[in-house]
C-alpha cells in the first residue's frame, strides 16, 4: 500500500477536495482489507510488547475528525489486540472550568504517554484551532490576556503546537496524527442511522446537526491546520473515512510501519544479569531433585 499519498507534506497547500473520501487503496473488497487488518492487529501486539520492554520511546496517536467519521470505531478495531496495560485512551470534550484556567495545551500535556506506552487522543489540543476557530466566541471563556490575541492568534497557536511536538519527538515520543476525512453525504447517512436505530440513539446529539451547518468553515479550518502543522517530525495523514473497513486497515498499516522503522529490540541484559538468570534457572531446575545447585554449598 502506498502510504505516502495519504501523508500531508510540510508547507504544501492542502485542498481536501483532492482527497477521495471513498478511496479504498489497493483493496477490491472489505474481506481482503479485513484479513490484512487481522494480521496487522497481531503484528501491532508484537510491536507493542517490544516498545513496552524497551522503554525508550512512547507513541502518541492523535485522531481528529468531523462527527460520525469513525474515530471510536478505528480505535476499537485497530487496538483490539494490544495489552491494555500498555495503552491509554483520552477523549477531550468541552473543557472544564479548571482546564480553561490553564493554557490551551495543558489538559492534553498532562495525559501524554509514558515511555513504553501508547497514548491515544480522541480529539486533542487541535480542537483549539478547529472548533475554537469556527466559534471564536469560545475564546472569551479562556480569559486570555490582551497581548495573547493580538495579531494572528491561529498562526501563533500553530507555531506553539509545532514546537511542542518537536520537543516531544526529540525526547522519544513518536507523534502520528490522523484526520479521518468523511464526506458530508456519508455523515448524514450515519446521523440518520443513529436516529433510526434505538441502540445507537445515545450516540446522537442535536449539537451534531448544529455543527454540520458549519461544514464549509470546518473544512477550511482543517485545511489550514493540515498545511501549518503537518511536519516531518509529526506528520498528518488524511484517511478516507467513508468506508470504515478501509479506514481501519489504513490506520493500522501506518502505525505498524512507523513502529517498525524504529527498529526496536528487546533489551540486551548485561553479563552480570545474564549470570543471575542462569543461576536462577539452575535453582529452579534442581529444586525438587535433592541435588545441590551450581554455585551453592551443600549442607551436612
Amino acid at each position: 500500500m502506498k502510504l505516502k499519498r495519504y501523508r500531508v507534506d510540510s508547507g504544501k497547500k492542502v485542498s481536501l477536495k483532492e482527497f477521495d473520501t471513498r478511496d479504498t487503496g489497493p483493496y477490491e473488497d472489505k474481506e481482503e482489507a479485513a484479513e490484512d487488518l487481522r494480521k496487522d492487529v497481531d503484528r501491532l501486539a508484537e510491536l507493542q510488547d517490544v516498545l513496552y520492554a524497551r522503554n525508550t520511546h512512547s507513541l502518541l496517536l492523535v485522531f481528529q475528525a468531523m462527527d460520525a467519521a469513525g474515530k471510536d470505531s478505528v480505535i476499537k478495531h485497530v487496538m483490539s489486540g494490544i495489552n491494555p496495560q500498555g495503552c491509554q485512551v483520552f477523549s477531550f470534550k468541552a473543557p472544564s472550568a479548571e482546564e480553561l484556567d490553564h493554557d490551551f495545551m495543558w489538559r492534553c500535556m498532562k495525559s501524554l504517554p509514558e515511555r513504553g506506552r501508547i497514548g491515544i487522543f480522541n480529539r486533542s489540543y487541535y480542537e483549539e484551532v478547529l472548533v475554537v476557530r469556527v466559534h471564536p466566541e469560545y475564546l472569551t471563556a479562556q480569559s486570555l490576556p490582551p497581548e495573547a490575541v493580538k495579531g494572528d492568534l491561529w498562526a501563533k497557536r500553530y507555531e506553539d503546537i509545532n514546537n511542542i511536538e518537536k520537543y516531544l519527538v526529540r525526547n522519544g515520543t513518536v507523534v502520528l496524527k490522523f484526520f479521518l476525512h468523511v464526506s458530508k453525504k456519508e455523515q448524514k447517512e450515519r446521523f440518520l442511522e443513529r436516529i433510526e436505530a434505538p441502540e445507537k440513539n445515545w450516540k446522537f446529539s442535536l449539537t451534531d446537526v448544529k455543527e454540520r451547518a458549519h461544514w464549509d468553515e470546518y473544512m477550511k479550518a482543517y485545511e489550514e491546520m493540515l498545511e501549518h502543522t503537518g511536519t516531518s517530525w509529526a506528520p498528518w495523514h488524511v484517511i478516507p473515512a467513508d468506508r470504515k473497513w478501509f479506514t481501519r486497515a489504513l490506520v493500522a498499516r501506518i502505525i505498524i510501519e512507523t513502529l517498525e522503522d524504529l527498529d526496536l529490540r528487546y533489551p540486551d541484559l548485561p553479563e552480570k544479569q545474564k549470570a543471575e538468570l542462569a543461576a536462577a534457572r539452575d535453582v529452579l531446575l534442581h529444586e525438587d531433585s535433592g541435588q545441590p545447585t551450581t554455585g551453592t554449598k551443600g549442607t551436612a
